[in-house]
């Protein structure tokens, strides 16, 4: 099992922090986002990592050596189209990976603990799984899913109360066909007028009506998303949690 980390954008709405660092650079605690989600990878047995980068990818690269816990292969893929394309285009780039084997795909704005990793990594197989969380209630942010059981039916931020039984957390496994599959509904969707304006998620829901989407729930685990500077501030306590639970990660500095 191999990792992509989606990491080319700006995150605009981070402004003035982002103006030439990039997200996934942001500090949460005392390490950046990007070191958190090493860290989480290495404590779940994953050996090797690509990362898209885009906006400032030389300060991501530059950073890499000081934050790669001994044991983790790290990887880069340039996206040169990250400030004219949504995620899809970052998707896209590493559609060969994506073909090559089982593969777990990260959001870079995604902050977990190791047991969230871990509980999807031991969810039943699956072509495509994607990880959900449920909570009370839903903002015009989350992206919401709607299911049967644990098959998805639909995916995306603008699903009704009435449909809406959790929301994506940013993190979904491909086995077996499953990598393929989205490789091919990537192709698809980009050869659209208005591919390049699509969340790579749009193409898990289009895939989610001919074939088997599953999800499985972390419900209970700790896991935040870095959109806004409010969400920095939960980040900062989400990780302080988490410090003393990962002593055998203390070595990446």
């Amino acid at each position: 099992m191999k990792a992509i980390i989606l990491c080319a954008g700006q995150g605009k709405r981070l402004l003035p922090m982002t103006e030439r660092v990039p997200k996934c650079l942001l500090r949460a605690g005392d390490r950046s986002i990007l070191e958190w989600q090493f860290r989480g990878l290495f404590a779940a047995g994953i050996k090797e990592a690509t990362l898209v980068t885009g906006f400032e990818a030389g300060a991501v690269e530059a950073r890499l050596p000081a934050i790669t816990p001994p044991g983790l292969q790290v990887s880069t893929v340039f996206n040169p189209f990250f400030a004219v394309a949504e995620n899809i285009g970052s998707c896209f780039l590493v559609r060969d990976l994506l073909r090559a084997g089982d593969t777990v795909l990260l959001n870079g704005d995604t902050l977990f603990e190791p047991a969230v990793l871990r509980h999807l990594l031991a969810a039943p197989a699956a072509p495509i799984t994607v990880t959900i969380d449920r909570k009370e209630g839903y903002d015009a942010d989350d992206m919401k899913v709607s299911l049967d059981g644990t098959r998805l039916l639909d995916i995306g931020k603008t699903l009704p109360p009435e449909r809406t039984n959790g929301e994506s957390i940013g993190m979904l496994r491909f086995q077996g066909a499953g990598g393929a599959l989205f490789a091919d509904g990537l192709d698809e969707a980009l050869r659209q007028p208005e591919g390049l304006r699509r969340w790579y998620l749009s193409v898990i829901q289009s895939l989610a009506r001919a074939h088997e989407v599953r999800v499985t729930s972390i419900e209970g685990l700790s896991w935040g998303e870095v959109d806004y500077p409010d969400d920095l501030k939960q980040a900062d306590a989400l990780v302080r949690s988490w410090d003393a639970a990962t002593p055998a990660l203390t070595g990446a500095g």
